[in-house]
């Protein structure tokens, strides 16, 4: 259940920047093999992003997936988009998907 004050503090959180990852743990140490592999792959493209630990507040662990509607973590949100997570993440890398996306978004990330 998403009541209106946990929406609100999930809306300004994916606002707070063009790129936000939440995850387990964070950027610098990550605390799962999935939050690991889509900040490998951020980091790669050389995007900024801010990441949200999700294991610091239960709210948001479980806000985030009915939020979504996506049952895992991590999520990656684009200029307010959710785009998915670790495999769609993956995927869309290995095509050049991604980092098309980022650069029509105006987010600078190196080709792959």
């Amino acid at each position: 259940m998403l009541d209106d004050a946990l929406k609100n503090r999930i809306d300004n959180e994916i606002a707070s920047e063009s790129v936000v990852l939440f995850m387990k743990g964070t950027p610098i140490f990550p605390q799962c093999g999935f939050s690991a592999a889509v900040v490998g792959v951020l980091s790669h493209l050389g995007v900024k992003f801010r990441g949200i630990n999700v294991l610091e507040d239960d709210s948001i662990r479980e806000g985030i997936k009915a939020y979504s509607d996506w049952p895992t973590i991590p999520q990656l949100y684009v200029k307010g988009e959710f785009v998915g997570g670790c495999d769609i993440i993956r995927e869309m890398y290995e095509s050049g998907e991604l980092t098309e996306m980022f650069q029509t978004h105006g987010i600078d990330a190196r080709p792959n």
